[in-house]
């Protein structure tokens, strides 16, 4: 099985604002899996792909802050309700 080699070399910069959206997006879907209810699971997972895979392309690198901000947000949303909620690990 061959590996995907980027056509481009990525700059220091981007490589490091690369690791930052993998990150979020590894931090996302650790939070979606303590949802309780599948179905939301299911949602919420959708939902993170179909933003990711949208802005996959994005080279922009503003334009990627800005992104990251608003799942950084969102993030913090899922992970307030889920403290209220009492079923997040956080603060335990």
């Amino acid at each position: 099985m061959m590996t995907k080699v980027p056509k481009v070399a990525l700059t220091l910069k981007q490589f490091m604002l690369r690791q930052e959206v993998l990150k979020l997006y590894r931090e996302i879907f650790r939070t979606i899996r303590q949802v309780p209810d599948k179905h939301s699971q299911a949602e919420l997972r959708a939902w993170a792909r179909h933003d990711f895979q949208t802005n996959r392309s994005q080279s922009d690198e503003v334009a990627i802050k800005m992104l990251m901000q608003h799942g950084r947000r969102s993030l913090t949303e899922l992970k307030t309700s889920l403290q209220l909620s009492g079923v997040s690990e956080e603060g335990k």
